[in-house]
């Protein structure tokens, strides 16, 4: 997850260096409140450096940049906001039909990670509570009901803790869409966690910037989890 308020351009290019040595499958670009408007800069410095598609996560309509290959479509049906349920879809979908962009229709579920995230705060909604994976996983289901294509449960920017384990089976039990998970998890052990609850996508941003180490520790436990995959 790269949110443009906080990459510089030199710091840019060296991740995307260290991402042709350890890939990665997606680069997010985006963020719930973006103060600075140079999606577009952003996008084009990583179409100069790598091959690897790029995705918006937007926090409104603004942060919609054509230039990007998808757009994660964002309903948060964790809430109760109905701006951030239709009411900025509406707004954005002339746009987006124009944009060329794929559209990833995406039930989002903010989890709460024990402080209070940005988009807590933008959006004006409760997360869901950390210990109630019952709750996560009805959510999951009537999103997955009325046709979104992917959930993505998410304990926030700089969170203390990630989704639990049990959050992410749960949710995993009951839906047949692919399942993202992000939000504090900034180590390999707590990628590998998520993974093998049920993730089929993490997303990190904090825990690379803080210490750009970490994309080669990811890096090892994905390729871990997935030859157990395969042996199993």
């Amino acid at each position: 997850m790269l949110d443009p308020d906080k990459v510089g351009q030199d710091a840019l290019i060296t991740l995307l260096a260290r991402t042709v040595e350890y890939p990665v499958d997606f680069f997010l670009v985006g963020g719930s409140l973006v103060t600075q408007y140079v999606h577009q800069e952003v996008i084009a410095t990583i179409r100069r450096h790598t091959t690897t598609p790029i995705v918006l996560f937007p926090g409104n309509p603004l942060h919609i940049e054509p230039s990007a290959d998808a757009v994660l479509f964002l309903s948060l049906i964790s809430g109760r906001n109905a701006e951030f349920l239709i009411g900025q879809h509406v707004i954005a979908a002339p746009l987006l039909k124009s944009s060329g962009l794929e559209i990833l229709p995406t039930g989002y579920m903010l989890v709460d990670s024990g402080t209070q995230t940005t988009v807590s705060y933008i959006s004006g909604t409760m997360p869901l509570p950390h210990d109630k994976p019952d709750v996560a996983a009805c959510t999951a289901m009537a999103g997955e009901m009325l046709g979104l294509q992917l959930m993505y449960l998410d304990a926030g920017s700089g969170a203390r803790r990630p989704v639990s384990p049990a959050m992410i089976t749960s949710v995993r039990n009951v839906v047949d869409t692919p399942l993202v998970v992000g939000g504090g998890i900034d180590t390999g052990e707590k990628a590998y966690e998520a993974l093998k609850a049920g993730a089929d996508m993490i997303v990190v941003g904090n825990g690379i910037e803080r210490d750009p180490d970490l994309l080669p520790q990811l890096s090892t436990v994905i390729h871990e989890f997935n030859r157990s995959v395969i042996q199993a």
